[in-house]
């Protein structure tokens, strides 16, 4: 089949979940099917972008976001009650294009990555596919407590926005997929239930253990201009990083990932080392004895534990970053909830190397039978296609 691949961003290179998500979806659905990708684009376009993305694409076009378009269409938010999520990534001129594109390319099927991109084809009569991915509202609610008092009626009126936007876009797509079981029962729409869970995977073949000399104790990745991920690694360096430094003064953490804000790069010291972006996270992963994300905010799945357990180290996280993974406590993965709990389940691992060697195992085990691409996108394409 054709099928018309409309997503909010270009997916590369792979610095964030939903362009990591939307690579392998791309990736796997071309082996079945005529790719025609459309993506929308704010920023500069990576060099290597489309040699990545031709092998599995028939046609890519990219759509660019002005940012005097953005600034309008969000002042217009104001007034249209639309979601700045909306306004953010939507315009006529696009929109018409995108129009043109699919009256001439003629795909039997539509797919969207996020309510971002609904707007573009929700009147479209052929036969759609939405995914949610996140639920963008409840993400806005976790962030409200600790937002700065002049975000807070901006956040408010936002989450109540997405609320109304993600109940009525539901109907307008044929079929609807989601991130995980916990993000399906976040979406207020009474038959929610028909939402298809697509979970996130990992390559398996590409993150695998590694030998490599250990050099930091601790490690924590992700995007690090993303807000839940600013939260946890502020919450690990001030909050429970000087627990443990009491007993073990030369601990070493490592926070590497992109975009990192200049919140995150306040965090460096003599134990903590930040580095931006890394060509290659694997090494990052090999040269750490434990993997901590102590999320707090944020919805989804986490694609940092599906990395650092396919290479085998053992996991600490929160529950609420568990509830779409779904690993068991205390034998695939550790869970944390203040900072005092966080620390001595550090210190377990540190001082009990069966312990910590168990835990990795177990949690490669877990993610090797339960999260593999290929598979997961099999039941996507049949969704898409049925």
């Amino acid at each position: 089949m054709k099928i018309f691949v409309l997503l909010p961003r270009v997916p590369f290179p792979l610095e964030k979940g939903d362009k990591l998500r939307a690579f392998n979806q791309v990736k796997c659905l071309s082996a079945y099917n005529e790719i025609h990708l459309c993506a929308l684009n704010d920023t500069k376009v990576h060099p290597d972008a489309l040699n990545a993305l031709r092998p599995y694409c028939k046609s890519i076009h990219i759509l660019n976001l002005p940012k005097w378009a953005i600034l309008i269409n969000l002042i217009k938010t104001l007034f249209n009650g639309k979601p700045f999520q909306i306004g953010y990534f939507y315009n006529k001129k696009n929109r018409r294009e995108i129009e043109t594109l699919i009256n001439e390319i003629k795909p039997d099927r539509i797919f969207c990555q996020l309510v971002r991109v609904a707007e573009y084809v929700k009147n479209q009569k052929i036969k759609k596919t939405l995914d949610y991915q996140d639920v963008f509202s409840k993400g806005i609610e976790r962030r409200m407590p600790s937002a700065p008092f002049y975000l807070k009626p901006l956040l408010q009126a936002e989450f109540k926005r997405l609320i109304k936007y993600e109940t009525e876009i539901f109907d307008l797509f044929d079929n609807k997929t989601i991130i995980s079981y916990p993000d399906r029962e976040l979406i207020q729409h009474s038959e929610k239930n028909k939402i298809v869970v697509i979970p996130n995977g990992v390559d398996s073949d590409f993150y695998k253990p590694l030998v490599r000399e250990k050099e930091f104790d601790l490690l924590f990745t992700g995007n690090m201009g993303y807000t839940p991920n600013i939260n946890s690694a502020e919450f690990l360096v001030k909050k429970i990083l000087p627990i443990v430094v009491k007993k073990y003064h030369g601990i070493k953490l490592l926070i590497a990932g992109a975009n990192s804000s200049p919140l995150v790069y306040s965090l460096r010291s003599d134990n903590v080392t930040i580095t931006g972006w890394v060509e290659d996270m694997r090494e990052c992963y090999a040269k750490s004895g434990i993997f901590i994300a102590p999320m707090r905010i944020g919805t989804g799945m986490q694609n940092k534990l599906l990395e650092a357990m396919a290479m085998q180290l053992p996991c600490i996280t929160s529950a609420l970053a568990n509830s779409a993974l779904g690993a068991s406590n205390n034998h695939e993965i550790l869970i944390g909830n203040s900072p005092e709990e966080y620390a001595s389940l550090i210190f377990s691992l540190l001082e009990d190397e069966q312990t910590a060697k168990h835990i990795g195992i177990q949690g490669y085990q877990y993610v090797i039978k339960n999260y593999n691409w290929e598979s997961i996108n099999e039941k996507l394409n049949r969704l898409i296609c049925s």
